[in-house]
């Protein structure tokens, strides 16, 4: 029952941010808000052949939505927090963060591997720099492969190789059962026909069977958050990867809502803001606005509020995770983002400007953000 209007708010398309915007729709309806939501196509959705960091713009996953805010079209955006630049157009605000997901890594193999039994030599598929920098940093002897699209297109090509060796395996036994169909000393090397194998996988590994393979990769990581919320975590087998090593991406696992500065934004603001998960994400975003390298360089932050402190955890890789400046440090509650900054004023100071400035270099004027979980277009 509609009680106190409908506030209409702005989404990508993609599935997984079509589900975590409906996490927002849910948390306003708990609270007696009717929440409308508007897909809106984004830059970053319409890249078909370049990977994110090459898009030359930060933002290319939240520009469209907040200007159709700003011109008054709709109440708000619902984002992916580590999407989003850390500066704003001054009329628009975070009108709320709510309760923060799983906010580290995961790593997925077709037979549940871990990071340390992976071969050397093993394809690991990511588009992330700072993923890549992370994984060699932990395992130089990894081959680290470039991995786009939507959650359950990555997925999908990971799955492939294995399923569709086994389906030609089951193939051939098939052939060979009817042949051998009146021989009573014959042993069938599977208890099923391929057709009944086929309708016992589950919808995710049907899909990858038909998927063309151009890359066999051993494992991929992403965001765990981006792989619950997607509801796959049950079809796959994976690894957290411990967030001391691979310190996330700022604001990773977490969702913003932006609005224009005013009483809407203020209601949604009383209405499903997690302050523990604000100040986490106030602290990791003023971290990398202060650093400035969160568009062009490995940049990973993490911050914990722990009582009236706020512990923070930064690691700033060079491309190929060989050199790093890494640091921790407990903020006070009370003034943690201008402790943040200062932190990273530190962090600057010990080395942290020096690799970031190599990166610029490197990335030669290109964009390098952490790849978003959901992109749509490449998952072909």
């Amino acid at each position: 029952m509609r009680t106190r209007g409908t506030l209409r708010l702005a989404t990508r398309g993609s599935t997984l941010a079509r589900r975590q915007a409906s996490l927002v729709q849910e948390a306003l309806k708990d609270r007696r808000y009717e929440a409308e939501l508007v897909t809106v196509e984004t830059t970053g959705d319409q890249i078909r052949d370049e990977l994110i960091h090459r898009l030359g713009k930060t933002g290319a996953f939240v520009r469209e939505l907040d200007e159709r805010v700003l011109e008054g079209d709709l109440d708000g955006a619902i984002h992916s927090m580590k999407d989003m630049p850390t500066e704003q157009p001054q009329e628009l605000i975070t009108a709320a963060v709510p309760e923060r997901g799983a906010p580290g890594d995961a790593l997925v193999t077709p037979d549940g591997s871990t990071l340390e039994e992976l071969p050397d030599g093993a394809t690991v598929g990511t588009s992330s720099l700072r993923r890549r920098a992370q994984l060699l940093s932990e395992r130089p002897n990894l081959e680290i492969e470039p991995l786009r699209g939507n959650v359950d297109t990555r997925l999908e090509k990971l799955l492939a190789p294995a399923l569709q060796a086994e389906h030609q395996e089951r193939t051939e036994a098939d052939k060979e059962r009817k042949g051998n169909t009146g021989d009573e000393d014959f042993e069938p090397e599977f208890d099923r026909t391929a057709d009944e194998w086929f309708d016992g996988l589950s919808e995710l590994e049907k899909q990858a069977l038909g998927r063309e393979v151009e890359t066999e990769y051993d494992a991929i990581v992403l965001a765990q958050a981006g792989l619950e919320r997607s509801g796959l975590e049950h079809y796959v087998e994976y690894q957290e990867l411990p967030t001391s090593t691979f310190v996330p991406a700022p604001g990773q696992g977490a969702l913003a809502v932006t609005a224009t500065d005013g009483e809407t934004a203020r209601e949604i603001q009383s209405a499903i803001d997690h302050p523990r998960s604000r100040v986490e994400t106030t602290v990791e975003r003023s971290i990398l606005a202060e650093l400035g390298g969160g568009c062009i360089a490995p940049v990973g932050i993490y911050a914990v509020l722990q009582g009236e402190y706020v512990h923070a955890s930064v690691t700033v890789f060079d491309r190929d995770g060989k050199e790093s400046v890494t640091g921790s440090r407990d903020l006070p509650v009370e003034t943690h983002a201008e402790a943040a900054r200062e932190f990273a004023r530190d962090l600057s100071e010990r080395g942290a400007a020096t690799l970031i400035e190599r990166a610029r270099d490197d990335a030669d004027g290109t964009d390098n953000t952490d790849v978003a979980e959901d992109d749509k277009p490449m998952g072909k």
